[in-house]
């Protein structure tokens, strides 16, 4: 077997290969060697072994111009205890029977699957998600709902888990499931060390969902831009289509026109993103009550902020400031 890449101490742990792929996902493989791949001397010995499996022959390239090489070949899978498919080229891109064989007689054997993005298709390609729940990013989970009707999508999780077979949504939700890999197999302390060195919670509460909440501006140039900047300095205002038609000197027809055509979004729906993103920094700030939170961001009551905090982000201003208030207070991992 090619030597794992974490070589600053002997290593005895779970052995993880992610596979390489003609047009591999560079940050989903990132992610991994990352998690799985450091050194990281302070764990122990039964820290996690890593290498890498080539799956295409021949050279591969990767996203941004590089060509990568891998540590081993598809027969390394067969020692794999943990096997990570990063992203994959395209949601068209087939899989091929040789590749699901060797999947199928990993899982068979114990081996956890587990897939980043786009990856899922590769593991429902398989068929071993058939009957089970998988998710993916949302941009393709019609396309995996619609390609593998025996499986059900969750296109509202940041990660699930089905039978020792894990899927994650976007690039981003990758890191939070490989952090609860880690939490699973050597614990919360282990899991929250791995976590501050990449700089982020441990944890994240909700789902993909909260990170859909503002839409972008199309045209930030647009003679909108001046409003939405007027109405972020006044979040308390109650504004109505005509005010903002008469700041904008337009018409209401035109101005909601032109309004949808530079955000994406409604007025109405736009201010409450606005409002619930601005309830989002104060609940990092401080400890301000709610109803003080609910009434400078411009919903008025602690109820109304509750509602729409929840619709957007899928969990409860408690819930979202308590997220950072744990991961600001653990104690540093021995």
């Amino acid at each position: 077997m090619t030597s794992p890449t974490n070589t600053n101490t002997p290593l005895s742990g779970p052995l993880v290969v992610a596979l390489v792929y003609d047009g591999l996902c560079t940050f989903e493989f990132g992610i991994v060697t990352e998690i799985f791949g450091l050194s990281r001397p302070e764990m122990g010995p039964g820290w996690y072994r890593f290498s890498s499996c080539a799956v295409d022959e021949g050279p591969m390239r990767a996203h941004g111009g590089l060509v990568v090489t891998a540590d081993a070949g598809p027969e390394l899978l067969e020692e794999a205890d943990i096997i990570v498919v990063p992203g994959w080229r395209g949601i068209g891109s087939a899989v091929s029977d040789g590749l699901c064989e060797r999947l199928r007689a990993a899982h068979a054997r114990g081996a956890r699957l587990v897939s980043l993005c786009s990856g899922a298709f590769v593991l429902a390609a398989t068929g071993l998600l058939d009957n089970g729940v998988a998710t993916t990013h949302w941009r393709y989970a019609d396309a995996l709902r619609t390609r593998y009707p025996a499986l059900t999508v969750d296109e509202a999780s940041l990660y699930r888990s089905h039978d020792g077979i894990f899927t994650a949504a976007g690039s981003a939700a990758g890191i939070d499931l490989l952090i609860e890999i880690v939490r699973r197999d050597f614990g919360a302390v282990a899991a929250n060390s791995v976590a501050r060195r990449l700089v982020m919670p441990a944890h994240r509460t909700g789902g993909q969902a909260q990170f859909l909440e503002r839409p972008v501006a199309r045209r930030e140039g647009s003679e909108i831009a001046p409003l939405l900047d007027t109405i972020r300095a006044s979040l308390v205002r109650e504004w109505t289509i005509g005010d903002m038609a008469k700041e904008c000197r337009m018409s209401s027809r035109t101005f909601l026109r032109r309004f949808t055509e530079a955000t994406g979004a409604t007025p109405g729906d736009w201010i409450i993103a606005e409002r619930v993103a601005a309830a989002r920094q104060l609940l990092c700030q401080g400890a301000a009550r709610m109803e003080e939170i609910a009434s400078a961001v411009g919903f008025g009551s602690a109820h109304t902020l509750r509602h729409h905090f929840r619709r957007k982000l899928g969990l409860s201003p408690t819930e979202y400031r308590a997220r950072f208030i744990e991961e600001n207070s653990q104690p540093e991992a021995a």
